[in-house]
């Protein structure tokens, strides 16, 4: 029994998800604080809302602190925090940061950070300066104060607000007056005005004093007086670039970003005469803007430039998920932040900070729980912060208790085997050791913190296993855990065990730098234990000249870190190389390392440093030896260790500092620099950096590469979309590929999501559904390294017009309606209507009708009685044509001379109102008229059947017979159509003229037909259903002795039945259908075509059309006229079956298989 309870708990936990975790334990947050200002002694609520198994309590924390209730401090019942006066002392103040923490029986959250600012206006900390201008130059105030929130600055001149109808005059958002084409009237005393909703302050007051102009000025090249600053703003802010310049003429000012990207033309405009201001900034805005003033028709032109740095609160791209885990297992918690500056990511546990240990340790920003006990059952939450606020993303970890676990495995042994590998053996359990199904090995290094617990899974068949991926010269330490099905046991003791040394896995990285014409000093960092592998016991340094072979070496001490070879030749070039020693042996020598000792020369070397920024970048710092002359300007170099050297790069005298980026990870780079003097080059210094890897072999990934951004989705058409997007601004001399991901909104179907490959920045998605919403995203791909998955983008593609419904208002008249499209931002330019009869249908001609998009109905005029009607419909806007709708059918009726008056009834015909369903909904009396005139038809039929097995002869067996009907008649006539059937003769057949039968036995000349013999030029037809031979040259075929059915219609017999068109045509091409030929704009057979066929306009009483005008049982008779020539030809027997023509031509592929049956047996 006890058996079975476990085997439930374990499939119950087994399918448990990070979804169905939540499904019980659900705590979130419906409204959380969110930053507020107010004015002291006002009232302030901050809101808390949450949601989850009740009950739920709600406590406040304030600076991490929590808050007691008070008078001060009140909790609503919502959760919310009150406060009815708002204190602002030295003493006591209620502003600082606020979170609320929830708490429900499964753990507590706490909420993102709100910050609460009283609004204050601090002294000014600029004032405006008195100015003495000349008239028609340029006069400029500035002013700025501290305020929170940020203050409105306006003027004052004379203690008077200052008038700005004159566009002479600009005030911009960060406070800053100018004031162009200073006139003598602009004297006066200037002030600035602060305001806020606490407080307003006035600065001092300036003296603008304008001197009258002495004469025409001289030319002047272009001089910016007044230009951009860096500026960093929060996300939403407004962003002011000043630039004032001055010149004669008068400089033209324009505006560029650094990076050649276009400004957003949306959200920048241009103050007054040249600033730039953008408002609502967001990420894309951040970058370096140039501000150029150029005199007007020259090259003349001065550049300023200033850095914009948009601040974002953190987002977090990867979010933790929530576990299921047995006890003694391991969780680990992913979790990715964004955000600039870039954000601090910590951890929390039922709303209060980790407490890390030997189990709980956080790599990076991963957090790895091992040894689960049931004290680690909570709810954790991943907390990003910076300076612009924070966010948390919560997961649960849920652990799985379990009785009768085996013990845990004993008398752990760890021997060393190499450098990199131990050997680990032990016992097995010594209770319950039949249920262990496998063991979990685990290790981690001994020495230092934080470091990374690593686990192996083997089977439970071996209780020994060789861990061969350790670091040379390390200490470990292992513990194993015994898994069954329920749990697993308790760890084991834990061994520590020492791995070998090994040779240093690569030789230090050399610095080379000349003090004299005669010497080269070599230094070099010590090798860090990851590569030294073991303790170094020497270094052996070897040089030589480029022209001689002999090598001389010399052997270091373990702890030397320089050495200077002294009494070298001037102006020569040597090679050096190092390699360095354990007491396992010496390790390969670095490669050649080249260094000219320079002439004599008063310029030294600079002092260089260079530290990797990252994988594929390198910062070169440098500064002047002392004692050396003024250099004019820099020169460096830098190639990749066995490359050739890059061209130098000249840098100027004031700048130290470079970064070379674009190179390779992992990879050995020389740097050299020297100074440039006027008496020539200086000393060289040459220094050798490595680059570290994107991915170490232990470490976790390096930083992925930001997403995709700016994605855009443009519609070509209802079933194809353009999306285009931005490469992510970061440093790559990589290929780089992505993936765009499209997904239609709401599938639970995985084959319904395309992944598409692509090396471009835009793609064509294909082959979609219309009138469906899409998803889309975009990711980046470079140096085996994936970026997260770019801002969902969304775009519906376009819908087919919806509810088409044609109605009968006249007998050639019909009306089209429709609907307007409910999508929104679906702006309809104009309405397709395309409508054919099913004679030019079948010939693939249709009519074009187009309306503006603002109508939703159409007339359909001059239409011809007696035929069926086809009509579809699309909408089209401004970036292509919109699928069509399914096709609708109407009826119109034949022979009717006097036009009705009811739009939708006649006398004798039903409602002709057809939907887009394609339905024909048939009463009860039509329904009965079938049924009647079905048991009839089968009777007579039978009969003739009958008659003509009764009445012939024996088939000979040389005699061919083969029904011939009416070739070349009908609705198959000249047209192949949908379903048709084709029978496979394989007798040898004679062509026959159409409509005229010939004896062939005798040679008679005689021609003869139903009526009998008949002259040759005798113009007769052969009928049928009253069908005009619409191709008189096409042959029948024909042979001595064959029988030939034959069918005639009687004059006033019926039209066919309404359900005959489907049956002979097959069911119509709509929208849907992909197998359709012809016109890809329509999805049917042909092409479009503005007039009809000049058959069907000059001949409506013949036009093909099969569509019914009545179901009714009061349709009239139809003879079935059997005419069989007999094999000597000199007979014709003539059959007739009274049958209900609307049955016959409903059945008409059933009669004609019948009659081919029954003379093919006929005997």
């Amino acid at each position: 029994m006890k058996v079975c309870q476990h085997l439930l708990l374990f499939v119950l936990f087994l399918p448990l998800s990070s979804k169905c975790v939540l499904c019980f334990s659900e705590l979130s947050f419906i409204t959380e604080p969110s930053d507020v200002t107010v004015i002291p002694k006002d009232p302030a609520v901050l809101d808390c809302q949450a949601h989850g198994q009740p009950p739920v309590t709600i406590k406040w924390l304030k600076n991490g602190v929590r808050l007691a209730e008070s008078e001060h401090i009140q909790f609503l019942p919502n959760g919310s925090l009150y406060i009815p006066k708002i204190k602002h002392t030295k003493e006591d103040s209620d502003e600082g940061f606020y979170q609320c923490l929830s708490q429900n029986k499964y753990g507590a959250i706490l909420s993102q950070r709100s910050r609460l600012t009283i609004a204050s206006i601090s002294e000014f900390v600029l004032h405006p300066v008195p100015m003495v201008v000349t008239e028609g130059s340029v006069a400029r105030f500035s002013c700025a104060v501290t305020s929170s929130p940020p203050a409105t600055i306006t003027w004052e001149l004379n203690q008077s607000t200052l008038p700005l109808q004159t566009d002479r005059i600009t005030v911009l958002p960060n406070g800053v007056l100018q004031i162009h084409n200073v006139q003598l009237e602009d004297a006066g005393l200037y002030r600035c005005v602060a305001t806020n909703i606490g407080s307003r302050l006035k600065s001092r007051e300036a003296m603008l004093t304008v001197n009258q102009g002495a004469g025409p000025k001289p030319r002047q090249r272009p001089r910016i007086i007044a230009g951009p600053q860096n500026v960093t703003v929060s996300l939403h802010q407004t962003v002011v670039l000043e630039c004032v310049a001055t010149g004669n003429p008068w400089p033209i000012i324009s505006w560029s970003r650094a990076d050649s990207r276009p400004i957003d033309v949306y959200n920048a405009k241009v103050l007054g005469n040249g600033n730039l201001v953008i408002t609502d900034v967001s990420s894309k805005h951040s970058g370096v803007y140039l501000c150029r003033a150029t005199t007007p028709g020259t090259r003349n032109y001065t550049i300023a430039a200033a850095n914009v740095t948009v601040l974002e609160p953190p987002s977090i791209v990867e979010r933790p998920e929530s576990q299921t885990r047995p006890r003694a297992g391991t969780a680990r918690f992913m979790c990715q932040a964004e955000g600039v500056p870039t954000p601090r990511i910590s951890w929390l546990k039922n709303g209060e900070e980790v407490h890390l240990n030997g189990r709980i340790k956080m790599y990076n920003s991963k957090l790895v729980i091992t040894q689960i006990i049931p004290e680690d059952d909570a709810i954790y939450q991943c907390m990003a912060e910076n300076e612009q606020g924070s966010v948390l993303s919560l997961a649960r970890l849920i652990v799985v208790m379990s009785e009768d676990r085996p013990s845990a495995p004993r008398n752990i042994h760890a021997e060393t085997i190499s450098s990199s590998a131990i050997l680990l053996a032990w016992e097995r359990p010594l209770y319950n050791a039949d249920k262990v199904i496998a063991y979990s090995i685990h290790y981690m290094k001994a020495e230092g913190l934080n470091n990374e617990e690593y686990q192996v899974v083997i089977g439970n068949d071996t209780t020994s296993y060789i861990i061969d991926d350790l670091e040379p010269a390390r200490n470990y330490s292992f513990y194993i855990v015994a898994y069954m099905p329920m749990g697993a046991s308790r760890m084991s003791d834990q061994v520590s065990q020492h791995t070998l040394e090994d040779v240093p896995l690569r030789t230090p990285e050399l610095s080379l730098t000349s003090h004299s014409s005669t010497d080269i000093q070599v230094s070099w960092q010590p090798l860090p234990a990851k590569v030294s592998r073991g303790r170094v016991s020497a270094y052996r340094l070897s040089y030589r000249t480029a022209a001689d072979n002999t090598v001389t070496s010399v052997e270091l001490p373990q702890n030397s870190t320089e050495y200077v070879l002294e009494g070298l030749q001037p102006d020569t070039i040597y090679l050096l190389r190092m390699a360095a020693a354990t007491r396992v042996g010496w390790c390969e020598p670095s490669a050649w390392t080249s260094h000219r000792t320079p002439k004599t020369s008063s310029n030294k070397a600079p002092i260089l440093q260079l530290e990797p920024l990252n994988c594929t970048s390198i910062v070169a710092r440098w500064q002047t030896a002392p004692e050396s002359v003024a250099a004019q300007g820099y020169r460096l170099c830098y190639h990749e260790e066995g490359q050739p050297e890059q061209p130098n790069i000249q840098l100027q005298a004031q700048i130290y500092t470079y970064t070379i980026s674009g190179l390779d990870p992992r990879r050995k780079y020389h740097v050299k620099i020297l100074a440039v003097g006027q008496a020539g080059d200086g000393y060289q210094t040459d220094q050798t950096v490595s680059t570290p890897g994107c991915v170490s072999a232990r470490d976790q990934l390096a930083a992925a590469p930001p997403p995709p951004d700016h994605v855009t989705v443009l519609a070509n058409n209802s079933s194809a979309v353009s999306l285009r997007w931005s490469r992510p601004a970061f440093p790559s001399g990589k290929a780089v590929s992505y993936t765009v991901r499209c997904t239609p909104v709401g599938t639970h179907n995985a084959s319904a999501i395309r992944y598409i490959q692509t090396t471009k920045q835009s793609v064509m998605v294909q082959n979609l559904d219309s009138n469906t919403r899409y998803e889309f995203v975009v990711r980046l791909h470079v140096d085996q390294m994936s970026s997260p998955w770019s801002s969902v983008v969304y775009h519906r593609t376009l819908p087919p017009p919806a509810g088409l419904r044609v109605t009968l208002i006249e007998d050639d008249t019909a009306l089209v309606s429709w609907r307007e499209p409910t999508e929104p931002n679906v702006v309809v330019t104009h309405y397709t209507i395309l409508y054919a009869s099913q004679k030019a249908w079948v010939a693939g001609h249709w009519q074009i009708m187009q309306r503006e998009g603002s109508h939703t109905m159409a007339l359909l005029e001059k239409l011809e009685p007696g035929n069926v009607y086809l009509v579809k419909i699309s909408a089209s806007n401004q970036v292509g044509d919109g699928p069509f709708s399914n096709i609708v059918e109407l009826p119109l009726k034949r022979g009717n001379n006097h036009r009705s008056k009811n739009p939708r009834h006649s006398d004798s015909f039903p409602d002709t109102t057809v939907f887009s369903d394609g339905l024909y909904h048939i009463d009860q009396r039509s329904m009965t008229g079938i049924i009647v005139g079905v048991s009839i038809a089968l009777s007579c039929i039978v009969m003739c059947a009958l008659i003509l097995i009764s009445k012939g002869r024996p088939r000979k067996s040389s005699s061919h017979k083969v029904i011939a009907v009416g070739a070349g008649e009908g609705p198959h006539a000249g047209v192949p159509l949908p379903n048709e059937r084709h029978v496979e003769n394989v007798e040898a057949l004679i062509p026959m003229i159409s409509g005229h039968f010939l004896d062939t036995k005798g040679g008679s000349n005689m021609v003869i037909n139903i009526a009998g013999p008949v002259n040759k030029n005798q113009n007769k037809r052969w009928l049928l259903f009253k069908r005009e031979i619409r191709n008189p040259g096409r042959a029948s075929l024909y042979e001595a002795g064959k029988t030939i059915l034959r069918y005639e219609e009687r004059l006033g017999s019926a039209p066919l039945p309404p359900s005959s068109r489907e049956i002979i045509y097959g069911p119509l091409h709509s929208e849907s259908s992909h197998t359709s030929e012809g016109s890809q704009e329509t999805g049917d057979s042909g092409h479009y075509s503005n007039e009809e066929s000049n058959e069907e306009m000059s001949n409506p009483s013949t036009s093909q059309s099969s569509r019914p005008e009545s179901f009714g049982p009061d349709d009239g008779a139809t003879v079935a006229e059997l005419n069989i020539i007999s094999d000597s030809g000199d007979k014709v027997k003539t059959f007739h079956c009274h049958v209900l023509l609307p049955l016959l031509g409903l059945y008409y592929p059933m009669w004609s298989s019948f009659f081919k049956i029954l003379f093919y047996f006929r005997g």
